[in-house]
């Protein structure tokens, strides 16, 4: 079966596109965060698929294409499980027991890996507004050498030096992915690229993008500016996948 989204394209030979999320879809995210069981949700599923669903597949679609400019190899899906993330919450080994993530998160990944393996942009909508994040939020085991031994490569490490140092020019980023206290074993503690040792993984990330940002057609080119902005971290990392 066809996703939904696909289905109103067929119906519109021109797909609409993007133009801003509503006030209304916002102030269902908030409803829903403070009732965050099936009991609220199942009755208002078609008020989550009119109001949040089928503007963000919209977006991914025009975001998405944007971003092929950047790089043909970025990828987006407008299909089930695919960049429009899952709003059931995996609740089998955790204490909190809520079924839903009350947000809006959004993907695209580049990389011939698993889509939560590959470095990409992510998107993150909530009633206060939105983020947007570029990298890898965790290595996986196996990268996580390589990214270490990349660290502490003479001509890999200044180019990972040179593309932080692009990204924070170009705006007030946060760097993150810091998780260890120590430089792991067999590293050197006094290298000039230490800290950046103790990273399990490694992003750019703004959450700064106001509600009437979100509410506007606007979103999309301010998203993809910060997506450009943060792109020296993400392809870096995408190039030490290629070696």
């Amino acid at each position: 079966m066809q996703p939904d989204f696909l289905h109103i394209m067929e119906k519109n030979m021109q797909p609409k596109p993007f133009d801003g999320f509503s006030m209304e879809a916002l102030d269902f995210i908030n409803e829903w965060r403070l009732n965050n069981d099936r009991d609220w949700f199942k009755p208002r599923k078609s008020d989550y698929d009119r109001m949040i669903k089928e503007p963000a597949l919209r977006f991914i679609s025009d975001l998405g294409n944007k971003l092929k400019l950047l790089s043909r190899d970025i990828e987006f899906d407008l299909g089930n499980n695919g960049s429009l993330l899952r709003i059931y919450r995996d609740v089998r080994f955790s204490q909190d027991k809520r079924p839903y993530n009350p947000n809006i998160r959004m993907v695209f990944w580049e990389g011939t890996f698993k889509k939560a393996e590959n470095p990409g942009f992510f998107i993150k909508i909530d009633q206060k507004g939105a983020g947007v994040f570029a990298g890898m939020y965790m290595f996986p085991k196996e990268l996580l050498n390589v990214y270490r031994n990349a660290v502490i490569n003479s001509v890999l490490g200044a180019e990972l030096d040179k593309a932080i140092d692009d990204v924070k020019k170009a705006g007030t980023y946060h760097i993150g992915g810091k998780f260890y206290k120590r430089v792991p074993r067999g590293y050197d503690a006094a290298h000039e690229r230490a800290e950046l040792l103790m990273y399990n993984g490694l992003y750019a990330m703004t959450t700064n993008i106001s509600v009437d940002d979100v509410c506007s057609a606007d979103l999309l080119d301010i998203c993809f500016q910060h997506c450009v902005n943060m792109r020296p971290i993400q392809h870096w990392i995408v190039r030490l996948l290629e070696k």
